[in-house]
């Protein structure tokens, strides 16, 4: 991921200059870079520093399950992002927030890799949470963004995890292409995954260069590719949304992805969806709960704005939300059917 100037064609009032980052840089990496773009818009953007400030407040439950755990938290920050309308027609009623024209004027960002913005999130779940968008209007669709997905994840893994959400699958912009980071140890999933894929069972396929492992005993499903080739990677990762696409009659298939890279390598988990959002969601009264599970939920942090959410949520809340949004065991198994031909394809 290249981090450019000002001169790279982003407007002047939105690009952060080098002397204005250079008190808060530690390092020269992107990650660091990221980092100190945080600590100036801190400083200097109110709303930014009120929602780091509320972040302070969140309160947090713990659900133990068998060898992994579920986190709750209350964050009053999120009820825009998990309340969003995201249908066609309340899309076509409201300004598209990640357009360069419609940024505030205290928000400031770098240019990356030609087409894309790196902005701190003013909303944020992760101590440190940023969004990286398309320069463009442009719907979010992952099929042709595969590479940028693992160059940002190369770029930024020391520090953050790097997720999608589909544009059907909890990102409250599904009309503007984004991506988002956040600190990356924040998400239980990064600890508790080599308990999870350590049993040969897990194995889909392996080669020199690629590993595939499919975990269908974590509430929630999830293929996972470990490989320190991008090239492989990105051949499998297309792999994978072709046996996804089967089936599907328009649009892209329900997925959630979260990255993460260390050690020169790649691991990137895909989570298959059926649904957006959990039958309580949109129940009345007492027996609704606010929580619209993204990439954040499935990595095992579950947000809810409302305190009355927070209180009474169960553990068996939980487990009703991850069959209802999660692809069944038939369905996984019919993906796992399809994509490893595919993946022996590429290895032929």
């Amino acid at each position: 991921m290249t981090l450019q100037s000002p001169a790279s064609g982003l407007p002047d009032q939105i690009a952060i200059s080098d002397a204005e980052l250079a008190p808060f840089l530690s390092g020269s990496d992107p990650a660091s870079k990221a980092h100190g773009l945080l600590l100036h818009q801190k400083q200097h953007w109110d709303l930014l520093r009120t929602g780091y400030n509320s972040l302070a407040q969140v309160r947090t439950r713990s659900f133990e399950f068998d060898g992994f755990q579920i986190k709750v938290q209350f964050n009053p920050g999120r009820l825009t992002s998990t309340a969003a309308k995201v249908d066609p027609a309340s899309i076509r009623e409201r300004k598209c927030f990640l357009c360069l024209e419609s940024l505030p004027p205290a928000q400031r960002g770098f240019a990356c890799d030609s087409a894309y913005l790196l902005l701190c999130n003013p909303f944020p779940i992760f101590p440190e949470h940023f969004t990286i968008s398309h320069f463009r209007h442009i719907p979010q669709l992952i099929r042709g963004s595969f590479a940028t997905f693992l160059n940002f994840t190369r770029e930024l893994g020391s520090r953050y995890t790097v997720f999608y959400n589909g544009p059907k699958c909890g990102a409250s912009a599904p009309d503007h292409l984004h991506l988002q980071a956040g600190l990356r140890s924040f998400v239980p999933i990064d600890t508790e995954y080599h308990a999870l894929t350590r049993h040969p069972a897990t194995r889909l396929f392996e080669s020199g260069s690629l590993r595939v492992l499919c975990v269908d005993k974590y509430l929630r499903h999830f293929i996972s590719f470990e490989s320190s080739d991008a090239g492989v990677l990105l051949s499998a990762l297309t792999a994978l949304h072709e046996a996804l696409r089967d089936g599907v009659s328009e649009g892209e298939p329900m997925l959630n992805i979260l990255g993460f890279y260390s050690d020169r390598a790649w691991r990137i988990l895909v989570f298959p969806r059926a649904r957006h959002r959990p039958s309580f969601y949109f129940n009345e009264g007492p027996d609704k709960l606010l929580i619209s599970p993204a990439a954040v939920e499935l990595g095992g942090v579950c947000t809810t704005p409302r305190e009355e959410d927070f209180e009474k949520v169960t553990r068996e809340h939980l487990v009703q939300m991850f069959n209802e949004v999660s692809v069944s065991r038939e369905a996984f198994n019919a993906i796992k059917a399809r994509l490893a031909p595919k993946l022996a394809g590429l290895n032929a």
